[in-house]
């Protein structure tokens, strides 16, 4: 099976057969992972670039890893330390990169559609989006998915809770888009200010602003960053104050006597949206997103090589 894009640009151009088939084939790549030797001859012939002009550590570190497992060449570019600090253009960047024959882009950018300027100009080489600007990042909602699966048998019929700043997340945009499509219910709970008054009705999402009753309801939590650097004006008084109103608390989750399974995509603003006893409590699977990361973003390039061929 094939997917039906060449380009992993966003969840919105995934149909549910993709998203399944990219599922189902990370849990075969986590069962390669569990064995002595780790690596698959898979991608052999293929050289990926790593193309980050956002600072990362998770995403870059397990896509970088996911392509050393397949046994693909890879060449990570750091746009801090390249010629872009000479005025060099995005595309200019990438056709140079392109004349030393590379397959598969893997890019983040700050620019929201950047990857998607990319495959425009680039038609026949990879693109895969690592997260662009407040748009998307679809492998990160993708390891969300399969994380949730694996601990809760499956996405369908799930109540799944998105908490804290929806604005200015590229990771709700694309979990949004992803759950809808799996026949997941989606609610989102956060500041006013922080939750785009359009996105019930546009997203098919319910909304609730009060956190207590937003977990009652949920199967799953899924606890957002506040995304500072992206805020250009006040959304709410202090962090101290976010923290009391929509901080995930050992003491809110008591109140609420649920048994929640605890997701976050990092990095974690520990004391603001969630308190480190319940980030490395036993109710949390971070950790396990983190592993499963490795696993999907082996798939997603795996059967992105497979489409371009």
């Amino acid at each position: 099976m094939q997917l039906s894009t060449k380009h992993l640009l966003g969840i919105k151009d995934l149909s549910p057969k993709d998203i399944s088939l990219i599922l189902s084939t990370a849990q075969q790549f986590k069962e390669v992972l569990q064995r002595p030797v780790k690596k698959v001859p898979s991608l052999r012939d293929v050289t990926i670039v790593n193309l980050f002009y956002e600072n990362s550590t998770r995403t870059r570190i397990s896509f970088e890893l996911a392509e050393k497992r397949l046994g693909a060449d890879t060449i990570n570019f750091a746009a801090s330390a390249s010629s872009v600090k000479k005025g060099e253009t995005l595309l200019d960047t990438v056709n140079n990169i392109l004349s030393m024959k590379v397959d598969m882009v893997v890019m983040r950018h700050s620019a929201s559609g950047a990857p998607h300027f990319l495959a425009k100009h680039l038609p026949n080489t990879g693109i895969v989006n690592a997260g662009d600007g407040i748009n998307e990042h679809p492998t990160q909602a993708l390891l969300d998915a399969f994380s949730i699966t694996e601990k809760t048998g499956g996405l369908e019929g799930k109540k799944i809770l998105l908490i804290g700043d929806i604005m200015h997340s590229r990771v709700a945009l694309s979990n949004i888009y992803l759950l809808n499509k799996m026949g997941a219910e989606v609610m989102l709970s956060g500041p006013p200010t922080l939750i785009p008054p359009y996105i019930k009705e546009a997203m098919g999402v319910q909304v609730e602003y009060d956190l207590k009753k937003a977990l009652k309801w949920c199967d799953v939590a899924n606890v957002l960053r506040i995304q500072l650097e992206r805020q250009n004006q006040v959304l709410f008084s202090s962090l101290r104050e976010y923290n009391l109103s929509y901080g995930v608390t050992k003491k809110l989750l008591q109140e609420v006597d649920k048994d929640i399974v605890i997701m976050h995509p990092g990095p974690i603003n520990r004391g603001v949206e969630i308190d480190s006893d319940v980030a490395d409590g036993n109710q949390s699977i971070i950790l396990q997103q983190v592993e499963n990361g490795v696993a999907v973003r082996m798939a997603a390039l795996y059967l992105l090589a497979g489409t371009a061929n």
